[in-house]
């Protein structure tokens, strides 16, 4: 088979799980807003650890687009070890990625690789510890005036207007009462819109290139490497100290790190090593490191690093004992023979997820021809 067959088929295999992750991660932005996350995560001790990776896990936050949260939460009050736990869950995993890490690595893979990457926080999450008296951000406590007005479930900016919750409020001045169903109706379908045009704007601006640079990469394996290629050497402890050597410089999101993994373990990688790839690259790029350093301290890096690359090599070695130990399969689920779903599913969703990455590619690229330009006449 060719490449271009081999790139259509994981293509069109991996477009329903690729839409249907970017629909769920817009929910999630949009009803799972970030001042409900500061008010959740911000405290300390081993609970605020634990909550911030749960909460951190499905959010769809790539690389770069944990950095500013996760510096929020931190200003807000949070810890540095909840801020750790929550930078580190972040971007290992999401639901986006894990309805891609089924397609296309299995069921097994897509079930472990949530799981590693929570434990992985939570470990650096404890050894970042609990020093944080040590010029971290405060909080204002609230004001008498806001402390009213945060009491009425229907805030505005007048606190002098009777809460809605109130006894005395009657039917027709009550933003809570029936007859505003459909405002809130209206209010839902806004919010869905709104999480629909940021899945097929934002997110897939950030991802788009490098899930092409995977899926490239997958289908030249598939073409042009044989399947034992790298089997003599892809597992154990020095194919995952590979994995992290790879790992750790790649600026690169947990979605799109997907397809790349299907490509290792095509090529007869382990699946302990292809585990190590998709949780320290996402989590361990440039950026990452120093926002960590200049915001947490060095102290903080230190941990972070031994967290995430102690916690993939941790969960590398248990996927490798478990497969061998229960002889369980690790395949992606491609090919004819492993049809999960009717074929004008697949073509209807490639051809609506072919159109949206022709879009916010050719947007991004003439974005930065209009730089380009202004740039030159500038000077």
């Amino acid at each position: 088979m060719t490449f271009l067959t081999h790139f259509a088929e994981l293509f069109l295999e991996s477009a329903p799980w690729l839409l249907l992750g970017f629909i769920l991660a817009g929910l999630l932005k949009v009803f799972v807003p970030m001042s409900w996350m500061n008010k959740q995560l911000g405290g300390h001790g081993l609970k605020s650890i634990v909550k911030a990776a749960v909460f951190g896990a499905p959010l769809p936050l790539c690389s770069c687009g944990v950095i500013p949260a996760a510096v929020g939460l931190r200003r807000a009050g949070a810890s540095k070890a909840s801020t750790t736990s929550f930078l580190v869950s972040t971007p290992e995993t999401g639901v986006d990625s894990i309805t891609v890490s089924y397609v296309l690595l299995g069921p097994f893979m897509a079930i472990l690789r949530p799981i590693s990457a929570v434990f992985s926080a939570i470990l650096a999450g404890l050894l970042v510890g609990r020093d944080d008296d040590d010029g971290a951000p405060k909080m204002k406590p609230p004001t008498q005036a806001n402390t009213k007005e945060a009491s009425s479930c229907c805030a505005t900016s007048t606190p002098a207007e009777p809460s809605c919750c109130g006894t005395t409020s009657t039917a027709e001045t009550s933003c809570c009462s029936t007859n505003n169903a459909p405002v809130k109706s209206a209010n839902i379908m806004a919010k869905i819109r709104s999480s629909l045009h940021y899945a097929a704007t934002e997110l897939l601006d950030d991802t788009a290139l490098w899930l092409l640079v995977g899926l490239c990469f997958a289908a030249l394996v598939q073409t042009y490497i044989p399947d034992d290629f790298l089997a003599s050497w892809g597992n154990g402890l020095l194919a995952m100290l590979v994995m992290v050597l790879i790992s750790v410089p790649m600026y690169i999101c947990a979605t799109a790190s997907t397809p790349i993994a299907a490509g290792l373990l095509l090529a007869g990688v382990a699946p302990g090593p292809v585990l190590v790839f998709m949780m320290a690259g996402p989590a361990t790029n440039i950026a990452t490191l120093g926002v960590v350093a200049k915001e947490l301290g060095k102290k903080a890096l230190v941990g972070y690093l031994t967290g995430v690359l102690g916690g993939a090599l941790l969960f590398g070695f248990l996927v490798d004992f478990l497969v061998t130990k229960f002889d369980i399969s690790v395949v992606p689920q491609i090919g004819p023979e492993l049809t999960l779903l009717p074929s004008w599913v697949t073509l209807s969703t490639g051809i609506i997820l072919a159109f949206l990455m022709v879009v916010s590619l050719t947007k991004q690229m003439m974005m930065k021809l209009s730089k380009g330009y202004s740039h030159q006449r500038s000077h």
